[in-house]
């Protein structure tokens, strides 16, 4: 199927013209219509669906990257880049929304040569693009900012094979519930971030991969995640899983932190003290929100650590305490007392 035939009207790029202040210009053969951002989906869908089919069950891992395809690879990175550099730096959000439009059919086409899992993509510095040390997979993630209030986030799961199987993450935050922590999600029903992080650990299903990501979510408020990932019997990406224990309680799937847009929140794997540390958020008044309150963190950490493949939840990780109020430190010190001046005290009858 010629990917022009997805549309009603046609899309042309032509990555050698720029325009006013060295944008990169699209010649299009139709009008963007924000009104045409749904159909938008079942075109992602499928594009992408289409290079996912079901090959023969001898998987055959990526091989050497002939020299040949690694220079069309480096050739469609020229334009990927341009396209990805749109994405977050043009003004008009017509273009960015072009643009990443441009993005998802290129990086398919380009994806589609034999090994290409073994070429980084190393110029797209607004995708996000993270492998696990097992090399099993890889997982491209990137956002489109719409307007002030409204994300969209696209990505695609790479499985380390010589021709290519690829999955599709559809975002469909905006269909699910507000915050979807207790349920599994598949592929085409993800919850969309652009993740930052990645780290596998052992349970008694298998191998599964902790996620963590940034959701843009809103003007005024964002939120981090930290999600699941795992392959069922099918070899098919699930995502979410009820690993996480709080209270002896399992059945949180994921976490999600939302936070006011003006504050740092930390949620990542701490190599140091092995385990999951994020801040505590507590509530604080905001006039930019519906009801009135957002969140902010209050300088302590909360934490998950890995206990025989389930993380537990360990509230206010760091306890540091003393015996006594904090206090200044005496100027003079009866043990060895000096004067201001740092001078040990005169001995009777002694003149200075």
């Amino acid at each position: 199927m010629d990917i022009k035939h997805c549309f009603s009207d046609g899309v042309v790029f032509r990555p050698d013209k720029f325009g006013w202040q060295g944008r990169p210009a699209f010649f299009l053969a139709f009008i963007f219509r924000p009104d045409r951002l749904g159909r938008y989906w079942a075109l992602l869908a499928l594009v992408l669906g289409l290079v996912a089919p079901v090959f023969s069950q001898k998987v055959e891992r990526a091989g050497v990257l002939a020299p040949e395809a690694r220079e069309q690879l480096r050739l469609a990175e020229d334009t990927l880049a341009i396209l990805a550099f749109a994405i977050t730096n043009d003004t008009s959000s017509e273009m960015r929304f072009l643009a990443c439009k441009s993005l998802i059919t290129g990086l398919v086409r380009a994806l589609k040569t034999e090994n290409s899992f073994r070429y980084p993509f190393e110029r797209l510095k607004s995708v996000s693009i993270l492998t696990p040390p097992d090399s099993s997979f890889r997982i491209f993630t990137w956002q489109l900012f719409v307007n002030d209030s409204t994300y969209r986030h696209y990505g695609a799961i790479q499985m380390n094979q010589r021709e290519l199987k690829l999955f599709p993450l559809i975002d469909r935050r905006f269909e699910l519930s507000d915050m979807p922590t207790r349920e599994a999600l598949p592929p085409n029903r993800w919850y969309g971030a652009v993740y930052y992080n990645l780290r596998p650990f052992e349970t008694r299903r298998g191998r599964m991969y902790l996620l963590f990501g940034l959701d843009g979510h809103t003007f005024f408020e964002k939120r981090k995640v930290m999600d699941v990932l795992s392959f069922d019997a099918k070899g098919e990406p699930v995502l979410g899983a009820p690993v996480f224990e709080r209270n002896g309680q399992l059945g949180e799937h994921r976490l999600i932190l939302e936070y006011s847009a003006e504050a740092k929140v930390r949620l990542n794997w701490d190599d140091y003290y092995k385990m999951v540390l994020f801040d505590h958020l507590i509530p604080w008044p905001s006039p930019h929100t519906a009801e009135g309150i957002t969140h902010v963190p209050d300088g302590s950490y909360d934490g998950f650590k890995l206990e025989k493949g389930r993380w537990v939840f360990v509230e206010k990780v760091f306890r540091d305490s003393q015996e006594e109020a904090p206090r200044p430190y005496p100027v003079l010190d009866e043990k060895d007392r000096r004067d201001l001046l740092g001078r040990p005290p005169k001995a009777k009858g002694q003149r200075r």
